[in-house]
């Protein structure tokens, strides 16, 4: 830290700074606290923040800073003004480091202003004025109020009033002693391995010590996202760990419990299998509409109103958070139902309690979206065919086909396909080549949903359709079949392509944009990998060629789609996405 004589010589100082390097410009007469400083000065997600007093800048935003902080100090010099002679500025655009934060934002520099709640950050002109800022920054606990923050606003039941109440103090102590967000992730995931490895056994002890260590893992699991928010250890990295952990665990575990079961004579990997493809069509119902509605126009309805007035009654916000059945919640259940019962009854309460979940949020969700005049932008119908995951052949009908005009055309012609594709599956004699021929069709219906943009009110429908047609036709033709293992093989193709989906997902809201078009391209598309799955049941009737196919086709989709993954969150400069802390 180095001290400046005026801004001048702050601007020499600056200069010389190494370019790598973040630097921060402070008020000398500041007066705040400390954890005030923290969340403008370190917090790495921000080109450029500021809180009054004090300014920081990113090595990309470096440039900027040093133009603003000479035009600042020829302005002042000059007594011209900073900001438009019509604005009264704010107090803590008066300082220098306001001043500059005003000048960055004139030239077209994003400045992030954190809200800081009841902390005090100021710069006191007399000695009254500091008087009265230094008795506000005593009054309140610095400490209490950054482990306030470190909880997430929004969480479940489960979350709230059992676990982060002291996973923010085990997140504190994590940072006192270096350890970072991205090992605590780790330690979770190795955690929920080793309790699906404890319920793999199928034994008694084995599910009490696999329920146990669950809970424990979830603990991690909230741990690491305070302890980011309480030392403000955002990263790319973090961000892909966090948002890809959490599935592997939760679908390692229902792998876990299924061969436990079958150790113990009972076959539940269908399921198993069920209960994964239940889970995985829900949260893609949860990031289609988000993305669908996020920046929507005029994007306002009586049931969201409705909503909103629920949430002034307390009980109701608590009781609709448990009714759709969060990570905490289900966790929760399936770690007390693993120690008490069995895999089987497990997977029946998932069943049962995600379906009644998926129904209570869906039918939210479309009467909201029948009910709003909503505009979709053109952003948000890219994101909906980023998240339709078509294929070369989808592609190719869309291509050709004149696209069908109506308000509600496309999720009904993407719901008419899912439903002759599920259909010939279930119905039609296993290994038909008449299934094939459904499959067929599936990909003509799947092109002309997506040959006209997804711009209406019920358009956010059409990815969880399509996943739903995918997912639940590997399950059915798995099941089906006489090939031994082959529902576990469709377990780790489904898991394979799931992955690819959320990872979609997440870099959609990371702000980058949807996997290249030669990664969906190689491995098929959903319309592509369901007629080959098709395909493989018709032609490969012997005992074991089935599921031979499946885990080769398993195994190659998990490799490109991992390699490309892991090469883009590690090389890529994609922002962090984190959830935000309480309000402090």
């Amino acid at each position: 830290m180095q001290t400046a004589a005026d801004a001048g010589d702050a601007a020499a100082l600056l200069a010389a700074v190494p370019a790598g390097r973040r630097v921060a410009l402070v008020d000398p007469r500041f007066v705040g606290h400390v954890h005030a400083l923290r969340l403008g000065l370190t917090d790495p997600r921000f080109a450029a923040a500021t809180v009054p007093g004090a300014l920081t800048a990113q090595p990309e935003a470096r440039g900027a800073l040093l133009r603003a902080l000479r035009r600042t100090t020829a302005a002042v010099g000059a007594g011209a003004p900073v900001v438009a002679p019509d604005t009264d500025p704010a107090p803590e655009d008066r300082t220098v480091p306001g001043r500059i934060a005003v000048a960055l934002e004139a030239e077209g520099t994003a400045v992030k202003r954190p809200e800081l709640g009841s902390l005090t950050a100021t710069v006191p002109t007399d000695a009254g004025a500091r008087a009265a800022a230094e008795s506000a920054r005593d009054e309140v606990d610095d400490e209490a109020v950054r482990l306030r923050s470190a909880v997430k606003a929004h969480d479940g039941f489960f979350t709230t009033f059992a676990i982060s109440p002291y996973s923010r103090y085990i997140a504190r102590w994590c940072a006192r002693r270096g350890l970072t967000p991205n090992q605590v992730t780790t330690a979770s995931l190795i955690t929920a391995l080793v309790a699906a490895g404890a319920a793999a056994t199928g034994t008694r002890g084995g599910y009490i010590a696999a329920g146990i260590l669950l809970l424990v893992s979830f603990v991690l699991d909230c741990t690491d996202g305070q302890l980011a928010r309480y030392s403000l250890q955002y990263s790319t990295m973090g961000a892909w760990l966090d948002a890809t952990f959490d599935r592997a665990k939760e679908y390692a575990y229902y792998a876990g419990l299924a061969i436990g079961a079958v150790r113990g004579g009972d076959d539940v990997w269908v399921l198993a299998l069920g209960a994964m493809v239940l889970q995985a069509c829900r949260h893609v119902v949860d990031f289609s509409f988000n993305e669908a509605n996020h920046d929507a126009v005029a994007n306002t309805s009586p049931t969201a109103a409705l909503s909103d007035k629920l949430d002034s009654v307390g009980w109701t916000v608590w009781a609709r958070r448990m009714i759709v059945l969060p990570i905490g919640e289900r966790w929760a259940m399936i770690a007390v139902l693993t120690a008490l019962t069995t895999p089987r009854i497990v997977f029946y309460a998932l069943l049962i309690g995600c379906s009644l979940a998926a129904c209570y949020t869906t039918a939210g969700r479309l009467l909201r979206s029948l009910t709003r005049r909503a505009s979709r932008t053109d952003r948000a119908a890219q994101a909906l065919a980023d998240l339709a995951d078509s294929g070369p052949l989808a592609q190719g009908v869309a291509a050709v086909a004149p696209g069908l005009r109506g308000a509600f055309t496309a999720p009904a012609v993407a719901l008419l396909g899912t439903l002759v594709m599920i259909g010939g599956a279930l119905l039609l004699p296993y290994g038909s080549w008449l299934t094939v021929a459904a499959a067929a069709v599936y990909v003509v219906l799947s092109g002309l949903a997506v040959a006209r943009p997804l711009k209406g009110a019920l358009d956010w429908l059409v990815p969880p359709f399509f996943r739903a047609a995918e997912y639940v036709t590997i399950l059915v033709l798995a099941a089906r079949s006489d090939a031994p293992h082959a529902v576990p093989a469709a377990f780790g193709l489904i898991s394979a392509v799931a992955y690819h989906h959320y990872d979609t997902v997440y870099r959609i809201r990371g702000g980058t944009g949807a996997p290249p078009h030669w990664l969906v391209r190689t491995i098929g598309g959903h319309e592509g990998r369901t007629t080959l799955v098709a395909v493989l049941a018709a032609v490969l009737t012997h005992a074991s060629g089935f599921t031979t196919a499946l885990t080769a086709l398993a195994v190659a989709v998990a490799l490109v789609v991992l390699v490309e993954s892991i090469r883009f969150w590690v090389s890529s400069s994609a922002p962090a996405v984190h959830d935000e802390g309480e309000l402090a």
